[in-house]
Parts: C-alpha cells; sequence; structure tokens
C-alpha cells in the first residue's frame, strides 16, 4: 500500500455543509474507506487548505478515483501528492 497525502479547500457551498451538518465530515470518510482507502490521519487547518488527510491505497489509480469522486461534488478541491519514506531515498 502507498501513503498519499490529500490538501483539501472547501467550496462555499462545502463550508456551509460543514457549519450545517459537520457529521458529513465522517460520512464521507466512510465513503472514502469503502472506495478502499484508508484514512491514516486527518486535521483541520488554519492557511490556504482546509484539510490535511494522510491516506494509504492500493495504488494511483484508486486514490485518483477519491479525488475525481470528492471533486465532483462540488463541496472542495484536492491537491494529492504520493509520499515517499526518507529511508527509502538512500
Amino acid at each position: 500500500m502507498a501513503t498519499y497525502v490529500m490538501l483539501t479547500t472547501l467550496t462555499d457551498e462545502g463550508r456551509k455543509t460543514v457549519k450545517e451538518k459537520p457529521y458529513r465530515i465522517k460520512e464521507v470518510n466512510k465513503e472514502v474507506e469503502a472506495m478502499g482507502v484508508k484514512i491514516l490521519a486527518q486535521y483541520a487547518l488554519l492557511g490556504p487548505y482546509d484539510f490535511i488527510n494522510i491516506l494509504e491505497a492500493p495504488n494511483n489509480k484508486a486514490i485518483a478515483k477519491v479525488a475525481v469522486e470528492l471533486g465532483a461534488r462540488g463541496t472542495l478541491r484536492t491537491m494529492t501528492m504520493a509520499t515517499l519514506p526518507v529511508d527509502e531515498l538512500g
């Protein structure tokens, strides 16, 4: 399994949803896990991004599917990066 970092920014509609239904975040997490991607950690951020998600997926195709599915809803935008453990650099 590969590890990925996904930074997300809420749209106006997404902010409205989180404000009115904060439990929706946990519901979306269950949907992501149903797509075969495990959420290792998730944090709310201050700054240009609203959340950082550390994810584990079997391959790039699986993580791309999650990014497209979530982005198509119109409530957030994603930036996803593959990670490489520092010990594997040398």
